[in-house]
């Protein structure tokens, strides 16, 4: 299909920058845009070429180009997600401003402990050490059979200077990791450090990012999802303003075809919610609707993922915690969903009868795509038969789940000598426990849930108090 993207760098964007792209789109005559799986914006149907004084400074990728890639980060789920504690939205923007020519080769720049932006998708992967400022990265060339770890953490300053080097050197020769460790060490004085322990991914079940939340005190954030990933320009127009008149700088974009706006005033949140009444916008999508990833512009996809979604409804299905993706069959793919439904090729010499599609179903490894294992579970099965399967992946996840989630409560826990009581949200799942206290609300460490007033409420949700359950005491 032919698609014209627009590259987001980490997926941030102004409202200002949203608003000229959303005038450009108008322009051309269309009438919506859509979002990637690398937080670049989409334009799903042709595009002109434009000249150089319309295009401004934004950086086209038209259908016929090679070149252009987008730096996905995670920059999206700072400071309304788990995040490494040293790693702010600012930081992240300090990063993005670094990388100034685009990068033919993918990056992606991301928070382990949050689940929204995939760790693996990129050529080079930088992810967040727990020593501040440093980073592991997880390399995978174009023609490397497997990801590689590079052999020491790299600090914030010196990220971008060692992706242009390793762009540089993979164009001109072919290397292992080895090869290109000594040939940035000779080429580059970096302040590398060494790595102390083994990068740690948590498994948490994957976030609701719809609708209006709680962030801190006195803001909120909003993250809009539309089924058909088709936004409509009049209203990202409208939308752009209002973020002008409540001083909101960034509109962070998905890879799930969504975006967040972060830092709604809390008196202007009645606006908001008149905003989107006004226009008809749904905000309570189910978490199944949310946690699909599909290719864009791709019917087959789409209507696929409404008829499973339909069929898991109607049996009361709950996925809380998986996420799906759907895709053609691609053995090379570089998947970050824990279960993917794969539409097989048909032969060429059978392409011409009316023959069904079929389907294989891959899940990760504990239902975990940073693991980056995917196991074949079904092959060559009839779109009837894919609700059952879900169904019964669905079932083995949750048996499988209690005990990743008590080993990763478990590795949360400091050596403390009281036990410590851990309550849950009914609604959402989120946590409160007294050894973090609620830092969103003001709620320091060592506070007892029970010692928290009546008008406590969720901070993700925003459920009452008595929503909350006791889920366990840990004794140390």
């Amino acid at each position: 299909m032919e698609l014209t993207r627009l590259i987001v760098k980490g997926g941030v964007i102004s409202p200002g920058e949203l608003k000229e792209v959303v005038n450009i789109a108008l322009q051309e005559g269309l009438d919506s845009i859509s979002f990637g799986s690398r937080q670049d914006i989409i334009f799903p149907k042709g595009f002109k070429s434009l000249d150089k004084t319309t295009l401004g400074k934004h950086h086209f990728v038209y259908p016929d180009q090679k070149s252009g890639n987008n730096i996905v980060s995670s920059y999206v789920s700072t400071d309304i997600f788990r995040n490494t504690n040293w790693l702010t939205g600012n930081r992240f923007l300090y990063i993005l401003e670094e990388f100034k020519e685009q990068p033919k080769l993918k990056v992606n720049i991301t928070d382990p402990k949050q689940q929204l932006v995939p760790l693996f998708t990129g050529h080079l992967n930088f992810i967040a050490s727990d020593n501040e400022d440093y980073w592991y990265l997880y390399i995978r060339l174009p023609k490397w059979e497997k990801m590689e770890i590079y052999p020491v953490l790299l600090y914030t300053w010196d990220l971008a200077k060692i992706y242009y080097e390793i762009e540089k050197i993979s164009e001109e020769e072919s290397v292992d990791i080895e090869i290109l460790f000594s040939l940035l060490s000779e080429a580059l004085d970096t302040n590398n450090r060494t790595i102390d322990k083994p990068l740690n991914v948590p498994f948490y079940p994957f976030p609701y990012y719809e609708g209006m939340n709680r962030m801190g005190i006195d803001q909120y954030w909003l993250g809009l999802y539309w089924r058909n990933n088709l936004y409509d320009l009049d209203f990202l127009k409208e939308m752009c303003d209002l973020c002008f008149e409540c001083k909101i700088g960034k509109i962070s974009i998905t890879p799930w075809k969504s975006f967040i706006i972060k830092g709604i005033p809390k008196d202007r949140k009645l606006e908001w919610e008149k905003f989107l009444g006004k226009r008809g916008i749904n905000v309570r999508h189910s978490l199944l609707e949310l946690n699909w990833h599909l290719p864009v512009a791709m019917e087959w996809a789409l209507n696929l993922k409404t008829f499973l979604v339909r069929t898991l409804d109607q049996f009361d299905i709950s996925t809380y915690g998986l996420n799906f993706g759907i895709s053609e069959y691609n053995r090379n793919g570089h998947y970050f969903t824990s279960i993917v439904i794969e539409k097989n090729e048909l032969p060429t010499a059978l392409e011409s009868i009316k023959i069904r599609d079929t389907y294989n179903v891959l899940f990760a490894k504990n239902f975990d795509p940073n693991t980056r294992e995917y196991i074949v579970h079904s092959q060559d099965i009839d779109k009837l038969e894919l609700p059952t399967i879900l169904i019964e992946l669905s079932r083995k996840y949750f048996e499988e789940l209690g005990n990743n989630t008590m080993e990763t409560i478990e590795n949360l826990q400091k050596k403390e000598k009281a036990p410590q009581e851990i309550y849950q949200c009914q609604e959402c799942l989120t946590l409160y426990n007294s050894e973090y206290g609620d830092e969103r609300q003001g709620i320091p460490k060592g506070i007892l849930f029970t010692d928290l007033g009546d008008d406590y409420c969720c901070s993700l949700c925003e459920a009452p108090k008595s929503n909350f359950r006791i889920l366990e005491t840990v004794e140390h």
